[in-house]
This record gives C-alpha cells, structure tokens and sequence, in this order.
C-alpha cells in the first residue's frame, strides 16, 4: 500500500512515531476521542486569522480543496504565471502539503513560502519543521523556493477603530533557520514515510512514555496498555524532571506504590505519592487558621469568565487579550449573615468592559476581602480594565489591593487529599471539600466552553431560544465557580 505523508504526519511523528502510524493505519484508534472545545476553538482561531492575514495579499487566489482537482488546479495556476497562491497542494514522492501562501517573483523567477500562524510568537520547535517539510517538498517540485518566512501575530499591537491589518500581523524571515536545518528535516520526512509505510502496526510502548500526562499522545492507552489511569506520569511537574521520570519508567515504576524509598522529589511531589499511597489526608489546621485570619467582612468570593479574542474584537485590546464579559459574586458580609450573589453576563454587542465595571462597582464595596482562585489572573483583568477606562482606575486599584487566593491554601500544602492529584484546580478541589457540588451536571462544565458559547452568541447567527439557553448555562456555570469557593472557604474556615 502506497503512503503518503503530509506535512500535520510528518509533525506528528516528530511529536510521537507510533502515533502518527496509527493515525494512518488505526484511525479509529486515533480518531477515537472527540476534540475538546479548547482545541476546537485553536482550530478556529486558526482559520479566522488566515482569512484575515491573506488581506495582505489582495491579489492572492484560494486554492480550493485539498484533492487531486486542488492539485491540478495549482499546477495549472503556476503555469500560468500567478504571483500569489493561497493553499497551493503539492504532492511529491509520496510527501504532501498545503502552503499558506506561495509567491511568485517574475522578474527572478524565485518563490517565497509565508506560513501563517495564529500565536503571537514564532515556535521553532513546530513551525521550523513545518517550513522546512514545505521547502522540501517544493524543491521536490521543481520550484525554486529561496525565502521562507513566518506570518503572526504581533503581540504589541493594540486596536483603535478599524483593524489595521499590517499592524495586526508581524513577517519574520526564517530564511536561515531553515535553510540550515534542510537536510535534517529531509532525512527525517525519509524517516517518517519508511515508519509509516510499515503495513504491521510497531510494538512495544510509544515515545510519550518518557513524558508527564499532559503531553502524552491521543493513543498513549492504546500503545501503553500498561500505564495506570493514574500513576508516576500523574506526579506534579514530573515532566520537567525528565530524568526522573526516565529512571521510574525504565525501571518498570508505575505506580505510587512501587517508588522506592528515598527518592528525591519536591515537597509538592513528595506530599502527593504519600497521600496516596498512605491513603490519608494531611491537614494543617493552625496554618489554615493563621491563613484565612488575614480576611476581612465582607467576605466577595468573585469568579470571571472571559474570551481570548485572537482578532481583538474592540478597542483598547490586543491579540489574544481576555475580554472578561461575565462575573458571579457570592457576599457573606459576617458570619452569621446569609449568603448574597450578584452575577453579570454581557449579552450585546460590543466591549464589555465598562458595563461590567459599573456593575462591580454596585456590588463590591470599599472595604472587604474580595476571594478568587488564581489571583493572578483576575488582577491581571482588573488592571486592564482600568487602563482602558480611567474612571476605574481608583476602584479597580482597590479590589486588587484586596484580592486574596483561596488556593493558597492548597498550594502551600495547608491540605494535601489523595483525591486532589496533586492538582490545585478548584475542580479537583471541590468534589473532596463539597461532594455534594458537582459540574457535571452543567450545560457549561468549563471554562473553555464557556468562552466558545459566550463568543457564537454574540457574533453567531443563533436564535433567541439559542441564545437564551447558552446565557442560562454561562450564569450556572460561573456561578458554580463562585460559590464553590464559598462553600470551600465555609469547610475551612470550621477546621
């Protein structure tokens, strides 16, 4: 069976042999697990931003398709002398690939490769190798390619009125990186079509085994039947001690119970194998008294949600800057006082940002501890939110000053729970502190989703009914947030 071997195979590969053989021979294997909406969301942002960098090409024509007609269809514009093909597909000894933009200079006869990508920075580790596959491949072709450069996002820009489109976007020539890693990528491409090629699926482990669980490939169980669900990969930040977990794997270590006695891991790590493996929790109640002292009533526990717009959707933002357009408060002004919530969810069109200013400023007062879980995050959008409206400076600057991390606790080891995994998110904090909360029975069941469904009801062509569904679920969801660091601050605060 003749393979070909397109330039996402090729990268997959790189990342992982196996699992690019069995994107190719098993892809009910591969494709067995559906995207999630984060990812469905990187695969759109992707798209939005290459429409809108061809308009630095006005007079570039599409190629349709990604068949043999497509391929056809470049050949025949190429005869005819076209300057600038967007998606030309080439296909050459058994190697394939769409270019985001090909140009032609007449005069010397010589093509220039533009990859667009939609990150704010250039990754040599994955957009090197896309380049350099295409480069390649189009020699291959015949063409003779002598500039490649790389097409993003400039981080540094920030909108005022129309889209400028020459500032939206920064070209960066990367002729010499990757004209000195040619070669290389050849014999890897080679490499890649010899492995894939091979009609008996490769035995034995994948190449992820040697990495933390986050970077573990679609087909990690498949290939590592072995892992448990929950292991060694699983520890803390395993993944940037490569050594480490290199001497667990290679010694057959897998699970909790078999890592030999006094092996070095961090605190945070250490704390994690022996709740597990001693099946008990370790509590510091006088550290948690001493913690939760500092905060004063009333008591703002205040969760946002927000959308990281790649194209800035308003003034005063640039690309990828969270717009915050929802917020849940939950108020307990003392201790015997019943519980309060206030929400905010922007449905219009248009910035949110000052609707939602001024309704924070009627539902948090002057003085009181404001609670968040990730402080970082919200301090970073109150400080956005004031410099592009003044008049909040004063009360953004005070919420911030008031700000206080509920996951502190957790991350200061105040509380280590076997169920916790070594995790410190509030979703794998709040089935062991509240077990009678739960997401999963949301419409929305996390933020990614969230930012996704607030996205196509404000710009979507949803109806009413629609729209009304997706702003009840939002308002569920984020006020779960909320009140879940209540319900976990009230399960403290009685130790």
């Amino acid at each position: 069976m003749s393979i070909t071997i397109s330039k996402t195979d090729y990268l997959v590969y790189r990342d992982c042999p196996k699992n690019a053989w069995l994107k190719k021979h098993r892809p009910e294997v591969y494709f067995k697990t559906e995207l999630a909406s984060f990812e469905k969301l990187i695969i759109e942002t992707g798209n939005e931003v290459e429409k809108v960098a061809r308009t630095l090409f006005p007079t570039g024509v599409l190629i349709k398709g990604h068949d043999e007609a497509a391929i056809e269809e470049t050949q025949k514009k190429l005869g005819e002398g076209v300057q600038t093909l967007f998606q030309p597909i080439f296909h050459k000894e058994n190697f394939l690939a769409a270019v985001d933009v090909l140009k032609f200079d007449e005069e010397s006869g010589e093509y220039t490769i533009c990859e667009i990508k939609a990150t704010s920075e250039a990754d040599e580790k994955t957009h090197y190798y896309d380049l350099a596959f295409q480069t390649n491949l189009l020699r291959m072709s015949g063409l003779n390619v002598t500039t490649m450069s790389l097409l993003h996002l400039n981080s540094d820009y920030v909108r005022e009125g129309d889209i400028d489109v020459t500032g939206l976007f920064t070209i960066e020539d990367v002729t010499l990186e990757i004209e000195s890693m040619i070669e290389e990528v050849a014999g890897e491409m080679e490499s890649a079509l010899a492995y894939i090629s091979n009609e008996t699926e490769p035995t034995g482990s994948c190449t992820c085994i040697y990495k933390g669980r986050s970077k573990h490939c679609v087909t990690f169980d498949h290939s590592n039947p072995e892992i448990p669900a929950y292991g060694v990969h699983d520890i803390a930040r395993i993944g940037s001690s490569k050594a480490k977990l290199r001497e667990l794997i290679d010694s057959n270590i897998f699970e909790f119970e078999n890592i030999p006695d006094g092996m070095k891991f961090s605190d945070t790590q250490q704390n994690q194998i022996d709740a597990h493996v001693l099946d008990r929790a370790t509590i510091d109640r006088e550290n948690i008294r001493e913690e939760l002292s500092g905060l004063s009533f009333p008591l703002y526990f205040l969760d946002y949600e927000t959308f990281p717009s790649a194209i800035p959707l308003y003034d005063g933002f640039s690309p990828y800057q969270q717009i915050p357009f929802q917020y849940s408060l939950h108020i307990l002004r003392d201790k015997d006082a019943k519980l309060e919530h206030r929400e905010f969810l922007y449905t219009e069109a248009g910035d949110p940002s000052k609707a939602l200013f001024e309704a924070m400023q009627k539902d948090i007062g002057s003085v009181g501890s404001v609670i968040v879980w990730n402080k970082s995050f919200e301090r970073g959008r109150n400080e956005e939110i004031a410099q592009r409206i003044p008049e909040a400076r004063a009360f953004m600057d005070s919420v911030n000053s008031r700000l206080y991390d509920l996951m502190d606790v957790f991350k200061k080891q105040f509380y280590v729970h076997k169920d916790f995994k070594g995790s410190t998110s509030i979703k794998k904090i709040l089935p062991v502190l509240a077990p009678e909360l739960s997401y999963k029975t949301l419409g929305i069941q996390e933020g990614g989703t969230a930012a996704e469904s607030w996205n196509k009801m404000i710009i979507g062509s949803l109806s009413i009914d629609e729209k009304k569904k997706i702003a009840t679920d939002l308002k569920e969801y984020c006020g779960l947030d909320s009140f879940a660091m209540y319900e976990i601050w009230r399960v403290l605060d009685a130790m």
